[in-house]
């Protein structure tokens, strides 16, 4: 065998392992950014409000009855009011990404050489040369289509919204938001005395705020027993505050 046909043997090696590895290799990037950021809104403040609000009125000493009653109001009005909200709010993204799509669509027919050098800046950003991002920008100005999606991408850093992300959004939400509320006031409904309801809603909840920040921050990146602290902290903030104050009312 020359030397010539070892080196075209080795390349060909080489060439078929590298194949071999990119057909083995699999990336596992999370791409539900959007529903777990829904899901935590809703559960999180699920959690939190009826929480306090069942704190502050066993602080008042109301009945377990009314205190369940006034609890499950709350879950159904915040579960609409907060589905209402993402709803608004993923709406109002859609139609701005329509707004700048055809302010685009309309900048790409109208100066297309200022559109360019927009491309051709965003690119040197990047560290490309003239030589290098040259091709790319002859390639997108033949292409109308993928010219405006780079535009929307790399220059306004908009991302197309899905087609039912807004009631998607909403439903999410408001259902994060009922299961979250549920679970403070659970006690309510097998405990008359109202004190003792609130002793047992302060041991539910908080468990279920330090499970659901540790879930919390392992979806988000963050330190899971970092995030389940913090959620848990500012849950108990929440109710404290609103049975000192449901005290301080009831003495005055």
């Amino acid at each position: 065998m020359t030397l010539e046909d070892g080196m075209a043997a080795t390349r060909t090696a080489s060439s078929s392992a590298t194949e071999k590895l990119l057909l083995h290799h699999k990336e596992n990037h999370f791409t539900a950014g959007d529903v777990v950021r829904d899901v935590i809104m809703g559960v999180s403040d699920g959690l939190t409000v009826p929480f306090a609000l069942a704190a502050g009125l066993s602080g008042a000493s109301a009945p377990s009855y009314l205190i369940l009653t006034a609890g499950l109001a709350e879950v159904a009005a915040g579960a609409i009011s907060m589905g209402l909200g993402g709803y608004l709010a993923a709406k109002s993204e859609a139609d701005h990404y329509m707004r700048e799509l055809k302010r685009e669509q309309e900048e790409i027919v109208t100066v297309p050489d200022t559109e360019a050098a927009e491309i051709e800046e965003i690119l040197s950003q990047y560290g490309l040369e003239p030589h290098d991002y040259s091709p790319v920008v002859n390639a997108l100005r033949k292409n109308p289509q993928a010219w405006l999606e780079f535009m929307m991408k790399f220059e306004l850093g908009l991302e197309k919204p899905e087609p039912r992300r807004a009631l998607q959004s909403a439903l999410t939400i408001a259902m994060a938001y009922v299961v979250g509320g549920v679970v403070p006031l659970l006690p309510y409904v097998f405990i008359p005395n109202a004190q003792k309801a609130m002793l047992a809603s302060i041991g539910v909840t908080l468990t279920a705020l330090l499970f659901f920040g540790y879930i919390k921050g392992h979806f988000t990146g963050n330190r899971p027993v970092l995030s389940a602290i913090q959620t848990a902290f500012i849950g108990a903030l929440a109710s404290a505050a609103a049975y000192a104050l449901a005290k301080v009312l009831q003495a005055a």
